[in-house]
């Protein structure tokens, strides 16, 4: 019998999406985890009554556990179809794609995967950042979310498929941290789409050279005041130092 969501989320989102299921659904129970470890501390037979729902979260969940639910388990990607698995909102800002999304998939063994039972896109304005793309990302799969939480909360049958599959160059962190190794012979144009995505350093990695046996980093030169207009900080310009 189907009475328990497991909710695999953050802190933040944790109750909030909890407290939506349970308005729909006031006898489900609502158990929400955020790490592998709390995954495979439920005991098997509450494996056996729960549906998994992870939302935002970067745990892979192993194939046993999987396995052992018996309604399912479905997670809420922030990108589209055409962008699988890591950091999707990083890879469409460096291949300067028009359009970005959110994406609702069965989970399988292989991540990003499964079939698709829901997407939400919308077009990138011109000259979107990373963080922005990311917060329009979150705010579509939120609206993801709220439309399916129904269906999640009461229904024990599987949700319907969707026609749409999995497609284009599937991301991986190896891959970014090969797009941070700059070739010294690199065309502006490329390394100006580098440093769009990687300039930043997110995840500790940022865009590096090797010059004559000496590596250095891209990073931002610290701003200074103007001294014709004090208290006006001057735009931020951009450097590469010594790593």
């Amino acid at each position: 019998m189907f009475d328990t969501i497991i909710l695999l989320t953050g802190p933040v989102e944790g109750p909030v999406l909890s407290s939506l299921l349970r308005s729909h659904n006031p006898q489900l129970t609502v158990h929400a985890v955020q790490s592998l470890a709390e995954l495979e501390a439920i005991e098997p037979q509450a494996l056996r009554r729960s549906r998994l729902v992870a939302f935002v979260t970067s745990v892979v969940v192993p194939a046993r556990i999987l396995g052992a639910l018996g309604f399912g388990a479905y997670n809420f990607h922030p990108g589209p179809p055409h962008y699988p698995r890591w950091v999707p909102s990083h890879f469409a800002i460096y291949d300067g794609a028009s359009v970005f999304g959110a994406t609702a998939h069965v989970m399988a063994e292989a991540v990003d995967a499964g079939p698709i039972v829901g997407v939400e896109l919308f077009p990138i304005p011109p000259n979107t950042s990373v963080l922005s793309l990311e917060a329009m990302a979150f705010s579509q799969l939120a609206r993801l979310f709220w439309r399916l939480a129904k269906n999640l909360a009461i229904q024990s049958e599987p949700l319907p498929e969707l026609p749409i599959s999995w497609s284009g160059r599937k991301s991986t962190r190896r891959l970014y941290t090969a797009l941070c190794h700059v070739p010294p012979d690199i065309l502006k144009e490329e390394l100006d789409r580098r440093i769009a995505v990687l300039g930043d350093g997110h995840f500790g990695l940022w865009p590096t050279i090797v010059l004559h046996g000496h590596r250095f980093r891209y990073a931002p030169r610290e701003a200074e005041p103007n001294v014709e207009a004090p208290g006006i900080v001057p735009v931020e310009t951009k450097v590469m130092e010594p790593a």
